[in-house]
């Protein structure tokens, strides 16, 4: 079992032990979406696939937030910016813009990329270096203007 995914048990045990119901259930429902996974693909996910999930999990959140702001949704926006604060003490901490520039940068000069023809290339191997420490879109920002 990977050190993430033993974290996350342990997490749902002091939440239990706390009786934190809401936790409980939200890092039940993580869990459970790690498993839905690795039954999917037949597989063992390693934390990098874990922090993949994590990820996306919070992002879904924070779309579903800004949806509910929009709209006075208060009572729904404040129960997904709890499971984004509860998800995001799974994952490193995250890069400066200074450090994913330095990061893209090396990458760039790695791989001698020469253009937008290059984008993708270079995308992998920046998300590959910062799993889990920066934001997939702002990478691309940052890829895209340094291209250029």
């Amino acid at each position: 079992m990977s050190n993430l995914k033993t974290t996350l048990t342990e997490a749902v045990k002091t939440a239990m032990k706390a009786k934190e119901m809401e936790q409980v259930k939200l890092l039940r429902n993580v869990q459970a979406a790690i498993k839905q996974i690795e039954i999917d693909n037949q597989t063992s996910l390693d934390d990098k696939g874990v922090l993949a999930l994590l990820q996306k999990q919070i992002k879904q959140r924070q779309e579903s937030l800004s949806i509910y702001t929009a709209n006075g949704r208060d009572d729904l926006a404040q129960k997904e910016q709890f499971e984004i604060e509860v998800i995001s003490q799974f994952l490193p901490a995250q890069l400066s813009d200074d450090k994913l520039q330095e990061i893209i940068t090396a990458t760039i000069s790695e791989l001698n990329a020469d253009g937008m023809k290059d984008m993708g290339r270079v995308m992998n191997a920046v998300k590959e270096k910062t799993t889990g420490q920066a934001d997939p879109a702002v990478i691309s920002g940052l890829v895209k203007k340094a291209l250029a």
